[in-house]
């Protein structure tokens, strides 16, 4: 097995950065996945108390389909991010700073107009990641799997859709999913595999038209009895993952 693709989101709801390789950490996301998030002015959240909150209460595809057209880019080193939004000039700001994450949530509410609630506002949280599982860790998708879904529905799929960390060559359709509570190698790291990804609306949305074009979740469940697409795992022993690299499984728990 292979590894073909690398992700990382920056920015909770907006565009994937593709990465040649990565470190990853015992415990932790990869550097920078999902670190920010555009919270809900009605969200119960708490940037020094931060803790893990359903999607809904954050800028995200499930809900504001939009969001697909807007191009983001981060750079981790500086803190700067920049913005495209239609409509608008672009945008280059600070997020390390007051001023530019407010010109930062300012320019996303005004996108999104009436699906912004509240006084939506532009945070990280020191040591939280905005992802959609309590546990931290990476997701990954095997390519025959999502090439099983394309032949049953008869059309390509934009592989970003789904928002993985890793994508991967090299295992029959669906055999990840026996890998759950079991330990794999990717490169080197030892990841221990703790849920299969069910896939919720945001896999309805086209990418490249922000609208809502393939209920993806409805298709897995006609074609294969499941609405599932990938894996979520822990990083058990930290390493370095590139492309190219090959990934093992499965090890005993």
């Amino acid at each position: 097995m292979r590894v073909e693709h690398l992700y990382r989101y920056p920015v909770k709801g907006l565009s994937a950065e593709a990465l040649e390789q990565v470190e990853l950490r015992e415990g932790e996301c990869i550097a920078h996945d999902r670190q920010f998030a555009l919270v809900q002015g009605d969200a119960p959240f708490d940037p020094a108390a931060p803790r893990f909150l359903p999607k809904q209460n954050f800028a995200c595809l499930m809900v504001n389909a939009r969001l697909a057209l807007v191009a983001s880019a981060y750079d981790g080193r500086s803190g700067q991010l920049s913005l495209s939004v239609p409509g608008a000039a672009p945008l280059l700001a600070d997020t390390r700073s007051p001023e530019g994450r407010a010109s930062i949530a300012a320019l996303l509410s005004r996108y999104m107009a009436d699906e912004a609630r509240g006084n939506p506002y532009f945070t990280e949280a020191s040591a939280h990641n905005f992802t959609d599982q309590k546990t931290k860790g990476i997701s990954l998708i095997n390519m025959a799997s999502l090439e099983a879904l394309e032949a049953a529905v008869g059309q390509k799929l934009d592989l970003l859709r789904f928002r993985a960390n890793l994508y991967f060559t090299g295992l029959p359709a669906w055999a990840e999913f026996d890998w759950v509570d079991r330990e794999i190698l990717v490169g080197g790291a030892r990841l221990q595999v703790f849920k299969r990804t069910v896939r919720c609306p945001a896999t309805q949305v086209n990418l490249r038209t922000g609208e809502r074009d393939l209920d993806i979740p409805r298709l897995l469940r006609q074609h294969f009895g499941h609405a599932d697409l990938g894996v979520h795992a822990r990083v058990l022993e930290g390493g370095r993952v590139a492309l190219g690299d090959s990934l093992e499984a499965p090890l005993d728990a």
